[in-house]
């Protein structure tokens, strides 16, 4: 993939960033900027080679609908905080505001397009629909620079239409992200431990199937391991359960075990009667939960096997927390796998998303793990091993 570096001389040149802004909100306090820092090494190297700087981003799903709601003026306050200079955001994607807010940029300025999923056609499965679009953030730029790897698994326009219609490269943080994934894909030192939660096991199948050729260990948590545990034949009560995904964790559990490669399942379990903040927790065994108590987090038996496991991996990954972590009382299990992951005496990686801004409300620093992916679902697409169609388009270049 090209770098900034090779787009030429910037000075005076308008230069379009898809960046991730998408960033959590408590109305319209931002919870974790993330998001916002990591994009910062890339535009600072843009105004420091001269450009006029255009952001496009999204927030949340407006599904082609301009919603308040949704409206980048956040993103765009936070990003001049840090940037220390003013990010002008326009009141609309690509209409008069969006031209008149480019025509006063100057060298070095920063100014944002609003939502880019305020517009239909970003999202549209036509390709001539979303071709149109992107047509009009090209006439507004002079090159494109993807730095957005949060959003590079999807065909979107400001992805990968506008990447066709401009001189186009990689920012500095897609590059970063290419390059620690590749290394969890290509020889990983071992050994390799992959650490999966969240709620939905679905969600994850394509990576499991792909992780156990690869990985010496998986470990299972979160909602996602109550149909594992089914797969086993125990009761989980009212926890989260797909049961017709029971046959293929049947199977990967299966595969695993004549591979050679070990599945961690919790051992033990935090239930409460309700999904509630102040319901009471209890600790039972995996195969005594009752028929009318949810799972909630994994339990201390298991948190302590989980991070003997982890602190021996010299390659671990994680993606997704042990229980609903934002709650005290269902939060160890997921403190346990972030503890033992910043002891990690080699390579560590966080997928992105929810697992990033849990670490950091648990009190973690970023600089306690080798690598916070800004992409979930695009780590885990990559890890798959599928083609990323906003790192395809790069490839090929213009």
């Amino acid at each position: 993939m090209k770098s900034v570096s090779d787009l030429g001389d910037l000075a005076g040149k308008r230069v379009l960033i898809r960046c991730d802004l998408n960033v959590p909100l408590d109305g319209q306090t931002i919870t974790d900027d993330g998001r916002i820092r990591a994009s910062l090494p890339t535009l600072n190297e843009l105004r420091a080679k001269g450009a006029k700087i255009i952001v496009l981003a999204h927030l949340g799903r407006p599904k082609g609908q301009v919603n308040p709601k949704y409206s980048l003026a956040p993103a765009a306050k936070r990003l001049s905080e840090l940037l220390g200079v003013e990010v002008q955001l326009a009141q609309d994607v690509v209409g008069e505001s969006a031209r008149s807010v480019v025509e006063n940029l100057s060298n070095g300025d920063v100014g944002m397009l609003e939502n880019v999923r305020f517009e239909p056609a970003e999202e549209s499965k036509d390709d001539a629909e979303r071709g149109a679009l992107a047509d009009r953030y090209a006439a507004l730029g002079d090159a494109f620079v993807s730095d957005g790897f949060g959003v590079v698994h999807r065909k979107q326009a400001s992805v990968y239409d506008l990447a066709q219609r401009l001189p186009s490269a990689a920012g500095e943080l897609v590059k970063a992200e290419v390059e620690v994934l590749s290394r969890l894909t290509e020889a990983p030192p071992r050994p390799y431990v992959v650490v999966l939660g969240g709620a939905k096991v679905s969600d994850k199948l394509a990576v499991i199937a792909n992780l156990i050729k690869i990985a010496d260990t998986l470990v299972i948590g979160g909602g996602m391991a109550f149909t594992f545990l089914a797969s086993e034949g125990y009761e989980v009560g009212k926890s989260l359960l797909e049961p017709d995904q029971i046959e293929t964790v049947r199977r990967y559990l299966n595969d695993a075990a004549s591979g050679g490669k070990q599945i961690v399942l919790p051992s033990d379990i935090v239930v409460a009667p309700e999904i509630a903040e102040d319901a009471p927790p209890t600790v039972v065994h995996a195969d005594a939960i009752p028929p009318d108590q949810f799972g909630l987090d994994i339990g201390p038996d298991s948190a302590r096997v989980f991070a003997g496991v982890i602190r021996r991996g010299k390659t671990v990954f994680w993606n997704g927390p042990m229980g609903i972590a934002e709650w005290e009382s269902f939060a160890a299990g997921t403190k346990a796998v972030a503890q033992a992951l910043s002891e990690v005496d080699g390579l560590t990686v966080i997928g992105g998303g929810d697992s990033a801004a849990v670490i950091r409300d648990l009190g973690f620093r970023d600089d306690q793990f080798g690598h916070i992916s800004t992409g979930g679902g695009a780590s885990l697409e990559y890890l798959e091993g599928k083609t990323l169609p906003g790192l395809a388009v790069l490839d090929g270049g213009m």
